[in-house]
């Protein structure tokens, strides 16, 4: 994926620290005003429990560790802009997107909560912090990091750069298509969106994803034969009783889903071979299989299990 080098898969891995906090299960969904401030185009979207991930500071901990770059930035731009959007989101949304405009690929973020949008607009107006007008929107610049930040309502907030604000405004305003005009997202984000940190890919952003996972057998010629048949792909975390990861990847027939599950089991059994008894023992707790055109890998472990993991060459070679 163009822009996120690092990946947006290791998302998923570094949130796996919130099940080492003892929290209810709760489900991360995107109210509409968020959907619809996310251009059509996106590549990959991530959706998470921020409150749990607050709570945790193995989770915060594991986020240092493997947190791209991109989200990084987005992030610290975020905290140090006085706006303590760390004590009042409840949702953090982040989706990276074609835009037409750079010809690139852009990152927004998106915050839900409860703001005090007054104390919010006090302190941007004691530091005299003077917005820019889109339209009726007025986007305020955050910090140093060349970041801004909208407020569509007193619940919803938008961040990111300059650009990437106004692709999320115009679609929003209805000036381009949005997520809701995505019919396969949407009707993918209907079998993910009850989790507590869950993630969509299209075509691109999947390919991407799993020349990652395959690592050296992407070489391989049957990788070939399957990359361009892959349609996109979901993955999700559950965190109530230790980890659980989920993934999906939708593939354009049943004989294609079956060489890739092929392919990945192939993988697993090399790394098996020269892994650690704990890299090992991972891969023993990981189920790969296929099923009506689709690759299905399931992980689980305790707690204790993942947490031992995190700092293992298998482990590395996933999030690098």
């Amino acid at each position: 994926m163009t822009g996120t080098k690092r990946n947006f898969f290791t998302m998923a891995l570094l949130l796996a620290g919130l099940s080492m906090t003892p929290t209810m299960a709760r489900a991360a969904q995107l109210s509409s005003d968020a959907k619809a401030a996310i251009p059509k185009d996106v590549q990959q979207l991530i959706v998470v429990d921020y409150r749990a991930m607050q709570n945790s500071s193995a989770a915060m901990d594991l986020k240092d560790r493997v947190l791209p770059p991109e989200l990084k930035r987005l992030e610290t731009a975020l905290k140090s802009s006085g706006l303590k959007v760390d004590q009042d989101a409840d949702v953090l949304a982040f989706a990276a997107f074609n835009d037409p405009q750079s010809k690139g690929t852009k990152i927004v973020g998106i915050a839900q909560g409860q703001f005090q949008t007054s104390s919010i607009m006090a302190h941007f107006a004691k530091n005299k912090t003077k917005p820019v007008m889109l339209r009726n929107n007025s986007v305020y610049p955050m910090g140093a990091a060349g970041m801004s930040v909208v407020f569509l309502n007193q619940t919803t907030m938008v961040f990111g750069d300059r650009g990437a604000i106004k692709a999320a405004l115009d679609a929003r305003d209805g000036l381009s298509q949005n997520f809701l005009d995505n019919s396969d997202m949407v009707n993918d984000m209907g079998a993910v969106d009850q989790k507590a940190v869950w993630s969509l890919l299209d075509a691109k952003g999947t390919q991407t994803m799993m020349r990652s996972v395959l690592g050296d057998a992407a070489q391989l010629a049957d990788y070939d034969t399957v990359r361009n048949r892959m349609k996109s792909s979901r993955y999700t975390m559950d965190f109530s009783n230790g980890v659980k990861f989920d993934m999906a990847v939708v593939m354009s027939d049943t004989l294609t889903a079956a060489t890739a599950a092929t392919l990945m089991k192939g993988v697993a059994l090399m790394r098996k071979t020269s892994g650690s008894p704990l890299e090992k023992t991972a891969l023993d707790q990981t189920t790969i299989d296929s099923n009506a055109g689709t690759l299905t890998v399931d992980y689980s472990s305790s707690d204790s299990q993942f947490a031992s993991l995190l700092t293992s060459p298998l482990f590395q070679s996933v999030v690098r």
